[in-house]
């Protein structure tokens, strides 16, 4: 990957509706040589996919929820079965296996306090081998990015 691959990334990341046109006059290279570099990146899967980014307080899912949850035990079994029950759950944007106090951390969108109780309620706690859950409320947002700097 060259400098101008890397440039071809910045851009593509920071607006993918460009034409392949656009790029070219930005990177000073032919439409074609553009054209070539993105399929060499989406092969070699440097660019994974392409999808469009919602506003989530217009689609009333602007209560960010940060749930840390504890499994009652750590057998290869509770853990699969935990996975693939939360990747059903839409509410849950984002869940992360992590190391400390706690063995899960999801990110979950909502559109407000009584909906996330009703998730919690009706969904959440009754996935099988959860022991604990912790929740903190997003106040406010400091930065979110999708852009990796290459």
């Amino acid at each position: 990957m060259d400098a101008i691959d890397k440039k071809l990334l910045q851009l593509l990341q920071t607006d993918t509706k460009k034409t392949t046109k656009e790029l070219s006059v930005k990177l000073n290279l032919s439409v074609t040589a553009v054209y070539e570099r993105i399929k060499k990146l989406e092969r070699e899967g440097i660019v994974d996919k392409y999808v469009a980014l919602l506003n989530r307080n217009k689609i009333n899912k602007g209560f960010v929820v940060f749930c840390h949850l504890k499994l009652l035990q750590h057998t290869k079994e509770f853990i699969n079965q935990f996975e693939k029950e939360v990747v059903k759950l839409n509410e849950v944007l984002e869940c992360f296996h992590v190391s400390g106090d706690y063995d899960y951390i999801l990110k979950i969108c909502v559109k407000d306090m009584e909906e996330y109780r009703e998730f919690m309620v009706t969904k959440l706690t009754t996935l099988q081998h959860i022991g604990s859950t912790h929740s903190t409320f997003m106040i406010g947002e400091v930065k979110n990015t999708t852009v990796f700097t290459v």
